[in-house]
């Protein structure tokens, strides 16, 4: 025997250790093994969900109903020549009784569009197919589908009216063709009942599906309103702040230029230079002020990651005297007295405040030279009570007007409040606002 040359045996290894052993990747010295992974779901899970998606829809909307429909009816009809032919239960159908078979066939395709006509219209050749004693197997699918799309998609009582004719029609054609046949009467009568129950099970589910859906719709409607609510009335808001704060400090700047113009061109001869100097001063104040408010305002709109209600210190009543005070070097009279026990909330507060601003503004704007002014607040029953009342001659009747008085009461209705306002009988303009200090207007008007 010829000896084996080591490179013949070496060539021959390869074929035993190139196969993976259990666990390898497939690499003959790889050492690790690697994991399987799949994204795909369970053919069971996709056929599950694909069963209960069918059963959700409506079955009078879906797209392609009469092609499918008569996809149904041809396999319907297939399977009942089948069970004629295949079957020994009863005698095999003559040609009468297979024209009437295909005739119960037909009007499936259009189970979905006319439901109660096509009932009709399969029963119609299926009465005297079995009154003829044809083979009894071979309708029963074409019953059964026409028995359940009638209860799907009819109503309660209509599917018990046909429950009751369609067991009377067959206890009627039984004893015709087979009055010894209790056994199969039960059979039949208890298929009808089943497939009826279960026509209007499915039907409750898909009512309770469609009113899931319209649930959530309408709470996405909901949403979507309640968004744009609070962007208009966000809108608003900003409207009302910038008119307040731009309102004020542009009239008190226009009342001292107005007055530093008059220093300077009563007597140039004899300039009095401080009161020059003391307008100016407080025209600079009064900007000063504008643009600090003006920049809160502007940094509270370009915060958009901060919390909802961050809009920066809010004016309260602490800052009414200010109000008085700007007042006072516009030239008006204006006697105060602020009567409140006990904490304000901010809400409140800062709706008190643009109210006395904007009634202060008004009366710098349309009162006259040097008007007399009252401002009275004072918390009374659980209710704060502003009071600005004037002596002026109060606004052109004839002018444009503003939106000063529309904002003031859009200032008091938001925190719960009234405001009235309108000229007096002794002559003159008066505002009174009603704000109610409540624990609703604590928590959710405090901004």
């Amino acid at each position: 025997m010829d000896p084996v040359h080591p490179t013949t045996a070496h060539a021959t290894e390869p074929a035993r250790t190139a196969l993976p052993r259990d666990g390898d990747s497939g690499t003959p010295d790889s050492g690790t093994t690697a994991p399987r992974t799949t994204n795909a779901r369970p053919a069971d899970s996709r056929t599950r969900d694909g069963i209960i998606t069918a059963l959700s829809r409506d079955p009078l909307t879906r797209p392609h109903a009469v092609r499918n429909d008569a996809v149904l009816a041809a396999c319907v009809a297939v399977l009942g020549v089948s069970l004629a032919l295949l079957t020994g239960d009863g005698r095999r159908p003559d040609a009468l009784g297979w024209a009437l078979l295909f005739a119960a066939h037909v009007p499936l395709a259009w189970r979905r569009k006319r439901p109660l006509p096509v009932m009709l219209a399969v029963l119609a050749p299926i009465v005297p197919y079995h009154a003829l004693d044809n083979h009894h197997a071979a309708p029963v699918a074409a019953t059964v589908v026409v028995l359940y799309t009638v209860a799907a998609t009819g109503t309660l009582r209509r599917t018990l009216l046909i429950g009751t004719v369609v067991i009377g029609t067959t206890l009627t054609v039984n004893a015709l063709t087979n009055p010894d046949g209790l056994v199969e009467l039960l059979r039949i009568v208890g298929w009808v009942v089943a497939v009826l129950l279960l026509g209007l099970d499915v039907r409750v589910y898909r009512q309770y599906v469609a009113a899931i859906v319209e649930r959530a719709e309408r709470a996405e409607r909901t949403r979507e309103e309640e968004a744009r609510r609070r962007v208009a009335e966000e809108r608003v808001r900003m409207a009302r702040d910038l008119h307040d704060l731009l309102a004020h400090s542009i009239t008190l700047i226009g009342v001292q230029t107005s007055v530093a113009a008059h220093v300077l061109a009563a007597d140039p001869d004899r300039l009095d230079r401080a009161a020059v100097a003391k307008a100016l001063d407080d025209i600079a104040g009064t900007c000063r002020t504008a643009r600090g408010e003006l920049r809160a305002t502007l940094e509270v709109l370009r915060d958009n990651g901060g919390p909802e209600d961050a809009r920066g210190p809010l004016a309260g009543l602490d800052g009414l005297s200010d109000l008085v005070g700007a007042a006072r070097l516009a030239g008006a009279r204006v006697e105060h007295r602020v009567r409140v026990e006990g904490p304000v909330p901010g809400a409140v507060g800062a709706a008190a405040y643009r109210v006395v601003q904007e009634a202060l503004t008004n009366v710098v704007r349309h009162a006259g030279p040097e008007p007399a002014v009252r401002v009275d607040v004072s918390d009374r029953d659980g209710v704060l009570h502003i009071g600005v009342t004037d002596d002026g001659t109060g606004p052109d009747p004839g002018g444009t007007p503003g939106f000063g008085l529309v904002g003031m009461r859009e200032r008091a209705r938001s925190v719960g409040g009234t405001l009235d306002a309108g000229p007096r009988e002794s002559g003159g303009f008066r505002v009174t606002a009603a704000l109610p200090l409540t624990d609703a207007t604590r928590k959710g008007q405090a901004r």
